[in-house]
């Protein structure tokens, strides 16, 4: 649908008009840094599906964003808010007036002026539902008006301009952690100017791309590199101490392995799982855990998985603690609960301790329990041994352990007697056919985008873009309203554990294992950090000599 467009349109649209040239890209492509310039060159990811900040709900993405775009606020390296765009900002008494005061002499990466104006257009647009942004509800939904305008009154959104220096956000209820939500991608602005003249090609083209953030893309070649230098006009590039940053676009494992073992890239994400364990003992090899899980997704408007004892028979049936530590290596955790490890509840402590009276909701230590629980609740919905449980597609993409977990399902649901057939798909295609519900079972996974835990719990909710599941229930959605609306921080806490309590029950999705990202950067590298929300800030980067 809207999303495939956009991503046929990136590779097709970047493709035109880009010629390469200068040092080499590994792939026989080249791109125009001299060689003089202090360009920093890593790998995050393959091709992202959309780099439209409204748009983006990938990591891949999400990380060029980062990088070439800035909100009103931003995250320091603890994860804490701190002035960006605004460089300062005061909130009422109630806590349902924030008001934004931008930096003096703002400006576009082509030089014009940015004002808040821009920020107006921007969350309005957001909200538009021919923009079909997948962020929208968990973003502006404490947003006066924002129902009105999820409608099509986008004008009816509690946001205005007072001046160009100026922004103001009125909310329908206080929101603990807005200021989270001030500093999140999805309400970086974009250019309107840009917009109404290129449409959604807007942002498949370095020339149309616009952005506001420490660098700015000046080449894109699909499926070899993007080329982002040092952005002149950001109000904070005194501090930029590279020239530009190269995103190798390296889907295999291998292929970015190679090239971090021959300099080209001094980072890369996607490290071969076979190299793990003659690489756990390097300086340069980092293992770092994150807010996130690894879940599976089960389309729940397809038979059988709109049975909920088939959904908790499937979730049982799987070793948690043999995929973390066997298949993945120990890269990744068990995972008994939804909200895993770093979550923050309202009082600051781990949400996750604080869950289901301190007890896992699944045992990650007892799978002879687990799996005999799981045959038994088969036969209570009617399929004892499997029998009568149509075929399983899982669907997965082929990169790190994605294509061993799903090898390792078709065993673990084999014990259940059902049979399962895999699917590898590509990852140009491979998120927006799971958003679409093109599919039967999948994985999929969630990484924190702040530590609030209904930044996770919230993708369940009816409304959801995100919600590839499908997943509806009335109990849910009207807990999940309570936390959003309720003043008092006990009843917030209660609120949200109440919506684990019930996305567990109903078995929503089957978490498997706790996110940490392992990546290999070199040590030349200063002044980067990897943040818990899974993403890299290269922005203040140098390398040594």
């Amino acid at each position: 649908m809207k999303k495939r467009v956009i991503s046929l349109l990136l590779v097709a649209a970047m493709t035109v008009g880009l010629v390469a040239c200068g040092s080499s890209s590994g792939d026989g492509k080249k791109s125009s840094a001299s060689s003089d310039e202090k360009i920093l060159s890593v790998e995050t990811g393959p091709d992202p599906e959309t780099v439209d900040p409204a748009l983006n709900s990938a990591i891949d993405g999400g990380e060029m964003i980062l990088h070439a775009f800035e909100g009103l606020l931003k995250l320091d390296e603890n994860g804490d808010p701190e002035a960006g765009q605004a460089e300062k900002w005061e909130v009422s008494d109630d806590g349902l007036t924030y008001t934004f005061h931008l930096r003096d002499g703002l400006k576009w990466s082509d030089g014009s002026d940015l004002t808040a104006e821009d920020f107006v257009y921007s969350w309005q647009r957001v909200c538009d539902p021919n923009v079909a942004a997948p962020y929208a509800s968990t973003v502006l939904g404490m947003v006066e008006g924002f129902d009105e305008a999820a409608a099509g009154d986008i004008e009816k959104l509690g946001v205005e301009a007072k001046d160009d220096k100026t922004f103001v956000v009125h909310l329908a209820n206080p929101c603990p952690y807005f200021e989270s939500i001030a500093a999140f991608a999805t309400l970086n602005p974009v250019q309107k100017a840009t917009i109404d003249a290129n449409g959604d090609a807007w942002a498949t083209a370095a020339d149309t791309y616009i952005s506001n953030g420490p660098f700015y893309v000046t080449e894109w070649v699909p499926g070899s590199y993007v080329l982002m230098k040092k952005n002149p006009n950001y109000w904070d590039a005194d501090s930029i101490k590279l020239d530009g940053i190269k995103f190798n676009l390296i889907e295999d494992a291998n292929a970015a392995y190679s090239a971090y073992q021959t300099g080209e890239c001094q980072m890369i994400k996607d490290v071969p799982t076979e190299e793990i364990p003659s690489l756990k003992d390097s300086d340069d090899f980092h293992v770092e855990p994150i807010i996130g899980t690894y879940y599976l997704s089960l389309n729940l408007q397809k038979e059988p998985f709109n049975n909920k004892q088939v959904r908790q028979a499937l979730s049982l049936a799987i070793d948690r603690d043999y995929v973390a530590n066997t298949l993945m290596q120990g890269t990744y955790s068990p995972a008994g609960n939804l909200v895993g490890p770093g979550w923050k509840d309202t009082d600051g402590s781990d949400f996750s301790e604080n869950a289901n009276g301190g007890k896992e909701y699944i045992s990650t230590t007892d799978y002879d329990a687990n799996l005999q629980k799981a045959k038994d609740l088969l036969k209570e919905a009617g399929y004892a041994d499997g029998k009568g449980i149509p075929k399983i597609t899982y669907s997965t993409n082929d990169a790190g352990y994605h294509k061993v977990v799903a090898e390792y399902l078709q065993k673990a649901w084999g014990e259940l007697g059902i049979d399962v057939d895999v699917e590898v798909v590509e990852w140009a295609s491979f998120t927006p056919m799971r958003r679409n519900g093109d599919y039967m079972s999948s994985r999929n996974g969630w990484v924190g985008d702040y530590s609030d835990p209904s930044n996770i719990l919230e993708l369940f909710t009816t409304d959801n873009g995100n919600n590839d599941g499908k997943y509806s229930n009335p109990e849910f959605d009207a807990v999940i309203e309570k936390s959003r609306t309720t003043t008092d921080a006990a009843e917030r806490s209660a609120a949200l554990h109440e919506a684990e309590d019930i996305l567990m029950d109903d078995a929503a999705c089957i978490p498997v294992a706790y996110y940490n990202d392992f990546y290999l950067m070199s040590d030349k590298v200063t002044g980067a950090w990897h943040a818990s929300n899974g993403y890299w800030y290269f922005m203040y980067a140098d390398i040594a000599e």
